[in-house]
């Protein structure tokens, strides 16, 4: 789900297409999105799971302050995706609470 147009903000007509992996799976975003945004854009709800129940984690406060949208990121545990900037070829993986990958 993308908002297409709005009174206010001007959103422009071509943005850079940005490829990059989620789970070893090509997918893509745009250029300004973050990762979070961008996987919730594909309709990719779950970002990480709590730690002793495994309940799912997903985009939460989009300002980093939690750490519901907490993945691994080309290989570093516990990236705050809410706040990380989309890049060509990031490699992105769901991971458990203690920074373990997730399958």
């Amino acid at each position: 789900m993308r908002i297409k147009e709005h009174p206010i903000l001007n959103f422009k007509e071509e943005r850079k297409v940005i490829h990059f992996t989620f789970n070893n799976c090509p997918v893509t975003g745009y250029e300004g999105d973050t990762i979070a945004s961008a996987l919730h854009a594909l309709g990719i709800k779950k970002l990480s799971e709590s730690m002793n129940l495994k309940r799912p984690r997903g985009f939460y406060c989009a300002i980093g302050n939690c750490s519901s949208c907490r993945m691994i990121v080309d290989g570093e545990p516990n990236v705050k995706t809410c706040v990380t900037l989309l890049k060509e070829g990031m490699d992105v993986k769901v991971q458990s609470n203690k920074g373990e990958i997730y399958d």
